[in-house]
């Protein structure tokens, strides 16, 4: 080792303070030079347990509310509207045939009206709920609709629309 890392090195060991007094706050969570990262992390999460101090932040220590379950929604649809874009993507890519052809073999399931306008729900719900939710958040951009009330109003304003809007394509 070089000369300047030595001395950097001592001075990280020692404290850069003169008098250890008025720095042990400090100096006494520093972690000694000697550890690596993963003894560091086991003696966090021993200390936390013997403490019995949750994971934080933990679904254990909110109560649920409804900007929160929006939000879980709002990224849930998000993830699941990408991934299945891009799943029947590369199904057209991959699979043999045309849109007619497995539009026709849907047709001969022969399965009931009502399975048909469910699944139809099931596809227009998410694309709706995360749209209309989307256009609550470029609201929120322009710095409006912050108070509680409102977040709670739009809220309950985006579910209502999003299952009204939902149940007239599968109407459709």
């Amino acid at each position: 080792m070089s000369n300047m890392a030595l001395l950097l090195r001592t001075l990280a060991r020692q404290g850069v303070c003169i008098s250890r007094p008025h720095c042990s706050v400090l100096y006494r969570h520093a972690a000694p030079m000697g550890t690596t990262a993963k003894e560091e992390m086991n003696k966090f999460w021993s200390k936390n347990a013997k403490l019995n101090r949750p994971m934080s932040p933990h679904i254990t220590i909110y109560k649920w509310s409804v900007p929160m379950m929006m939000s879980i929604t709002h990224r849930g649809t998000g993830v699941g509207l990408s991934g299945a874009i891009s799943a029947f993507a590369l199904a057209a890519l991959v699979l043999p045939g045309n849109y007619p052809y497995y539009l026709d073999m849907i047709h001969s399931l022969s399965v009931g009206p009502y399975l048909i306008g469910l699944a139809k729900f099931g596809i227009a719900f998410p694309v709706s709920f995360h749209t209309l939710n989307g256009i609550r958040h470029l609201w929120w951009d322009l710095g409006k609709g912050f108070r509680i009330p409102e977040v709670y109003r739009t809220g309950y304003t985006v579910i209502g629309l999003s299952i009204i809007a939902s149940i007239a394509l599968a109407s459709l």
